[in-house]
């Protein structure tokens, strides 16, 4: 069987995927310290990935569709699992333990995803169209990447504003004590 330089593409890209998901599982698993760039990094990356895929997608209607609706579902379940975040302001920072079981499963239904195109376009039907493109325009793959990515930048935006609302409530105790 030959190798075309698409699947070759996708068999390097695989390390990097891989990187992700393991840096993603470690921010999904235990007490975090807020940090003040994370959720600007996190938008920064996304908006960026979401502009990339979807000047892929164009023209594929139904794809661009599926990671709308995977956006609003993401946002929704972003808000859930928002709602289910341990919070703790202690004098030695902001910390915070996420909702691990929904992130986990979120995590796991991307990688799945992937894998089962990645299947389906090397043996199932290899004469396929392999090309980015072709890996990208599908709309079940874009939904499940619109579900990560609006979950991702709708918890992160909620992080920076509850990082935001504590830092100017501690502020104005410190003001009034002066």
């Amino acid at each position: 069987m030959a190798v075309h330089a698409s699947s070759t593409t996708l068999i390097v890209l695989l390390p990097l995927l891989v990187w992700r998901l393991h840096a993603r599982y470690r921010r999904l698993v235990g007490r975090q310290r807020t940090n003040k760039y994370r959720p600007w990094i996190t938008l920064g990356i996304y908006t960026v990935l979401l502009g990339l895929v979807g000047w892929v997608a164009w023209g594929h209607w139904p794809a661009l569709a599926a990671l709308g609706g995977g956006l609003v579902c993401g946002g929704l379940l972003s808000r859930w699992a928002w709602s289910r975040t341990q919070l703790e302001p202690t004098p030695q920072g902001l910390y915070y333990t996420p909702h691990t079981h929904l992130g986990i499963a979120l995590s796991l239904l991307f990688l799945a995803r992937i894998a089962w195109r990645v299947v389906q376009l090397a043996w199932l039907s290899p004469g396929a169209d392999t090309g980015l493109h072709g890996f990208i325009a599908s709309p079940l793959t874009l939904s499940v990447f619109g579900l990560m990515a609006g979950h991702s930048t709708g918890y992160a935006i909620a992080l920076y504003r509850w990082r935001q609302r504590v830092l100017a409530a501690k502020r104005a105790r410190e003001a009034a004590q002066v």
